[in-house]
């Protein structure tokens, strides 16, 4: 097969082949559902929360005024509230998180064990979705079966076999679904995706991500928490059956719901969570939305409560002609998390606290060192820094789109995309081999 071919397939994976769901509408061509709530500009959009745990409390920290869940990372960051919501119900397996979450949002709001009821409110029209990974499938299905607008976490796939399904409820039912993937409604990452647009790089073929969180130096601390959890006997308060849903049945313990994402069944380790994050920035600046192969390798080095690796390796190809390096730790944190783009004309670096654009002036092969930088690099040509965390432009964005029936920034594609990469790199992990897409079987291949 030519290399054009595999490309066009490879791209089509999530657009129109019949085994993922034939030739879905667009999400912008489907009529608003008569009998959907419909939300003026002016009017408050009522929300449900599903899965109430610490993400869904900083969701709702940038919802309510007064209060400070909503501020996280650099410390300088200033809090930016979105208004025009209110919190009107709150649905968790684990009563703690219920009532804390019910507590912030005030004593009217409803409590629900399941979030089935939760769905059955005529009076909510939309939800956040903030449960372990292995339950977004389902609750996202759920919720826009029952005419809510959506906002799920990342991944929004916990396999890569679901992607289809959560696509085609998604599109069929014309709900406005965005996804947590908030760097993609962050103002200078929406300017760093123009720069790449505007050809100011050059030609890109290789770019070098990584994400940093140091759990390690709180372990001890989190098993002090876990030994307090037990004297509290607050595991009666939790509904561990339901909790689990379609997981394997497993005795409950602490580390497995404290730390959920680093276990198989409910989550995908550092991948799942944070090279979804880097990727889906990557993806969409070099307009390649699907990895061709992954090589990976990771190791549980010292948070040995986990399953998933606490260190992590990731090389991923694309059919475009660039490699991505990604490498995950949660043992350090200097150097936190960084997406940098190669180019033969300029190098463009981007996190979350700042965009730098560095052209390549260098007199010789060698480059030259900047020692106020510390780096081997010209000072930058152009520098911009956030002052806020994105995700209240996310779910700013969001609403918008509730209120005008205009997709969002993160639309269900996007998300299902990131999710597949993270997969196919966890798949090469789990396997210490190479892992491909097949076209014609439709599912990923160890090579």
């Amino acid at each position: 097969m030519k290399t054009a071919e595999k490309k066009k397939t490879r791209r089509e994976f999530l657009r129109d082949t019949a085994v993922w769901g034939g030739a879905l509408a667009s999400l912008s061509s489907i009529p608003y559902r008569a009998s959907a709530n419909v939300v003026g500009a002016n009017d408050r959009i009522r929300i449900g929360i599903m899965g109430a745990g610490g993400r869904a409390r900083q969701h709702m920290g940038f919802l309510l005024p007064g209060h400070n869940e909503g501020q996280m990372g650099v410390p300088q960051w200033k809090v930016v509230y979105v208004p025009g919501t209110q919190i009107v119900a709150i649905a968790d397996v684990f009563e703690p998180n219920r009532d804390q979450s019910a507590a912030m949002a005030g004593p009217e709001t409803k409590k629900f064990h399941d979030y089935r009821e939760l769905l059955d409110q005529k009076d909510i029209d939309a939800v956040i979705i903030a449960s372990p990974d292995h339950w977004h499938k389902q609750m996202l299905v759920d919720a826009v079966a029952a005419g809510k607008d959506v906002y799920v976490e990342k991944s929004v796939t916990h396999a890569v076999e679901e992607g289809p399904e959560e696509i085609q409820a998604v599109e069929k039912s014309g709900r406005m679904v965005q996804t947590g993937t908030q760097m993609r409604s962050w103002p200078h990452y929406l300017q760093g995706k123009q720069i790449v647009d505007s050809g100011a790089l050059g030609t890109v073929r290789l770019v070098d991500a990584w994400w940093f969180l140091d759990y390690y130096r709180g372990m001890r601390m989190q098993r002090q928490q876990r030994a307090a959890l037990q004297a509290a006997n607050l595991e009666a308060k939790l509904d561990w059956k339901a909790w689990l849903g379609s997981a394997p049945a497993r005795p409950f313990s602490w580390p497995r719901f404290g730390n959920w994402r680093n276990f198989w069944d409910y989550g995908g380790g550092n991948f799942e969570d944070l090279l979804s994050h880097a990727i889906d920035i990557v993806q969409w600046y070099m307009d390649s939305p699907t990895p061709a192969s992954a090589i990976a390798t990771g190791h549980v080095y010292e948070m040995t409560d986990w399953e998933c690796p606490d260190t992590c390796t990731c090389a991923l190809e694309y059919p475009k002609g660039f490699l991505v390096n990604y490498s995950g730790g949660h043992t350090f944190g200097v150097d936190f998390g960084s997406i940098i783009f190669r180019g033969t004309k300029a190098t463009l670096e981007i996190s979350r606290a700042a965009l730098a654009l560095y052209e390549d002036e260098a007199p010789n092969f060698v480059g030259v060192y900047n020692s106020k930088l510390q780096r081997w690099r010209p000072d930058p040509k152009l520098y911009v820094e956030s002052d806020h965390e994105g995700t209240s432009d996310n779910l700013r964005n969001w609403l918008d789109s509730i209120r005008s029936r205009k997709p969002p920034n993160c639309n269900i594609r996007a998300g299902v995309e990131a999710g597949f990469a993270a997969h196919l790199g966890n798949a090469a992990l789990r396997s210490g081999k190479k892992a491909t897409w097949d076209e014609v079987q439709q599912k990923i291949v160890i090579v």
